[in-house]
């Protein structure tokens, strides 16, 4: 009797410091907190939206080259995310769409002009001494930084590294009191005139109209000429308005959704029900903070799907409490009714969420763009709904019998006469 207790008590603390750890975590994500200077980001902060929840600049560029390597294409979309971002723009979103085209996201209020121009020129940096050979490349310069000069006129200043230092004091030594050209893309952007020979690795480009012309020439400098030529083939322009008003909506949709799942699970399923909806929100909880640890988007297609995926969830939740009610009517204990519920119910919803990955899986490798999202979203929702259905689920349901929350037939809505577990 005494180990029988023991056993009760000991199961109590583990179900109370369960139902405890999912709530602090749901709670700590969803509001977030801040402490001695350290800030834990809720997911409303930590999340990044895509362009129809917060608005901005979408740009498809194309490839001019035909039968360009996976590895070049990788590369592309390297240097065009770099070059993005080196210009001061955040959370920008690169994907890759079919063999030649590459999709440049951008939220926020940005000029698109501006963007196309940074994202479209190759990058392809020379200086040319008064003859028109090329004495330095993009490929010769370590860094370079936009700053502004003693007069306060905004200019590029270059680092080079030791290859292209020995060659830039071999040209300003052979061209004192000569000009040397520096282009982009064929593009004359500077004509200094050498008045020593310089052997610090230090140059200047001068000519910049305003202090953003200096860092966009130093971002597309430091990102590096691209290996193919991109155009841009479509610019779309999201407003902000659109998307401040489409993600609370979006969330005010799947709260009130929700919301009625979980009334129905607890005013049909009573106990178990309460259980599966507390599994539920550790579900969703757990679903964001992937989205924030792998960097998804989240985006309009993405909560449909994560809608979804919480159907899926309930329809496991759904599918083990019927085969317990079937176990519980043949005249089993309750404890006998979950153990052979939960295996009784396994085979069936692996085999409906396995059919379900795998369509998402080729969803993702023959869609692109929102499609790419929502199948990324969607096979996310499915791993973590079975983990909280046939894992979470299970432990609280075993912990609710130890302790006699769960006993009788009543709470499993089983119109036989009271059975003890």
């Amino acid at each position: 009797m005494k180990a029988r207790s023991k056993s009760k008590s000991k199961s109590s603390i583990l179900f109370i410091l369960c139902i405890v750890a999912i709530f602090s975590l749901a709670f700590t994500g969803f509001k977030g907190f801040e402490i001695a200077g350290w800030e834990f980001k809720s997911f409303n902060k930590a999340i990044t939206k895509g362009l129809d929840l917060q608005g901005g600049v979408s740009v498809l560029m194309e490839i001019q080259e035909d039968d360009v390597p996976s590895d070049v294409r990788q590369r592309t979309k390297q240097l065009l995310e770099l070059r993005v971002n080196k210009i001061g723009v955040s959370e920008t979103i690169v994907t890759e769409e079919g063999e030649k085209r590459i999709r440049v996201d951008i939220p926020g209020a940005y000029n698109s002009s501006e963007i196309v121009d940074g994202l479209s020129k190759t990058g392809n940096l020379e200086f040319k001494d008064p003859k028109g050979n090329v004495v330095l490349t993009g490929k010769d310069v370590k860094e370079a930084t936009a700053i502004l000069d003693d007069t306060s006129r905004p200019v590029v200043s270059l680092e080079l590294n030791e290859e292209g230092q020995a060659k830039f004091a071999e040209a300003t030594a052979n061209n004192i009191g000569k000009t040397i050209s520096i282009s982009m893309d064929n593009e004359v952007v500077s004509q200094p005139v050498v008045q020593s020979a310089i052997t610090d690795g230090k140059a200047v480009i001068n000519g910049m109209s305003s202090m953003d012309e200096a860092t966009k020439l130093s971002g597309i400098i430091s990102s590096g000429a691209l290996p193919v030529t991109v155009k841009a083939v479509s610019v779309k322009n999201v407003g902000a308005q659109l998307g401040a008003e489409a993600f609370p909506n979006a969330i005010k949709a799947g709260v009130i959704g929700i919301s009625l799942i979980f009334i129905f699970m607890i005013l049909w399923y009573r106990v178990p029900g309460i259980l599966a909806s507390i599994a539920l929100t550790l579900y969703i909880t757990l679903v964001l903070l992937v989205f924030v640890e792998m960097g998804v988007a989240l985006t309009l297609p993405g909560i449909a799907a994560l809608l979804l995926t919480v159907g899926m969830a309930v329809d496991a939740n759904i599918l083990i409490f019927e085969r317990i009610r079937e176990e519980l009517t043949r005249g089993v204990s309750v404890k006998s009714a979950v153990k052979s519920g939960f295996e009784n119910a396994m085979s069936s919803i692996v085999d409906s969420n396995a059919t379900t990955f795998i369509a998402a899986l080729i969803l993702y490798f023959i869609g692109s763009g929102t499609v790419k999202g929502f199948a990324v979203t969607l096979m996310i929702g499915i791993v973590l709904s079975l983990i909280t259905a046939l894992v979470v689920t299970k432990i609280l349901m075993n912990f609710a019998v130890d302790i006699g929350l769960l006993k009788s037939l009543w709470q499993f809505r089983v119109k036989r006469g009271a059975n003890n577990a």
